[in-house]
């Protein structure tokens, strides 16, 4: 997998959890403290990990094939 397509794929994936994530956050801050904020912090953290993990488990799926 060249270096490029684990770029789109790391970023596409960190995208997609850090929106996700705002989102959660947000609705369980109104749901369940009556505040509408969104832990940024949390939110970086999971789409760091997970832009990670799900990259490297991808790219290791590959070069098994």
């Amino acid at each position: 997998m060249s270096v490029k397509k684990l770029v789109v794929e790391f970023v596409t994936v960190f995208a997609v959890v850090l929106v996700i994530t705002a989102i959660v956050t947000f609705l369980w801050n109104i749901i369940g403290h009556g505040a509408s904020a969104v832990d940024w912090e949390t939110s970086f953290r999971f789409a760091i990990i997970f832009g990670i993990i799900l990259t490297w488990v991808k790219s290791r799926e590959i070069k098994e094939k």
